[in-house]
């Protein structure tokens, strides 16, 4: 596993496994968000797509999404690894709820200092609204591709609970 792309909804804990993944095996992690969101006011990076494909041309990488669909079939093309958090809205929309809450409230920055709003939350786009609406087709999206015979020989590890993948997580050697 050097190229590993972790898949799933927003609020499944992509980031966070990515992270966990670098530091165990020794790969380096990048953020699709912050790649992708340039600076303030949400601004979008019009160099995304080049800067996401001179990465993947790297021998060693992770990537935390599945979205982006500029740079989706690249990634599945080049990765090695999809680890899949398939875990139901039971588990993501409290996940997504408090953090896009407390995001909110404490005026956290992400992705390049940009912020969490109250206005954001009657968006359409806002992550809450993004994980209800979208769960069963990006579901539906991610099972079609690990079954794709143009994506083989890729390694599709699928987790459908926490549990599991935190399990798995811990049985990976440190390197």
């Amino acid at each position: 596993m050097r190229r590993i792309l972790v898949a799933g909804i927003s609020g499944a804990g992509k980031s966070t496994l990515a992270r966990a993944l670098s530091s165990r095996l020794s790969v380096p992690y990048h953020e699709m968000d912050a790649l992708y969101f340039a600076g303030p006011g949400w601004a979008v990076d019009e160099m995304f797509p080049a800067r996401v494909a001179e990465i993947a041309g790297s021998p060693a990488w992770i990537f935390d999404s599945f979205g982006y669909p500029e740079v989706r079939d690249l990634l599945w093309e080049r990765a090695d690894t999809v680890v899949w958090l398939d875990y139901p809205r039971r588990v993501v929309m409290p996940r997504i709820l408090r953090r896009s809450l407390r995001r909110t409230l404490l005026r956290e920055p992400v992705f390049n200092g940009n912020r969490e709003t109250v206005a954001g939350w009657f968006r359409g786009d806002h992550p809450a609204w993004w994980a209800w609406s979208q769960h069963a087709s990006r579901r539906a999206e991610i099972r079609r591709r690990a079954r794709d015979p143009r994506f083989a020989p890729l390694r599709v590890l699928r987790f459908s609970s926490t549990y599991s993948s935190a399990v798995w997580l811990r049985s990976l050697r440190q390197v």
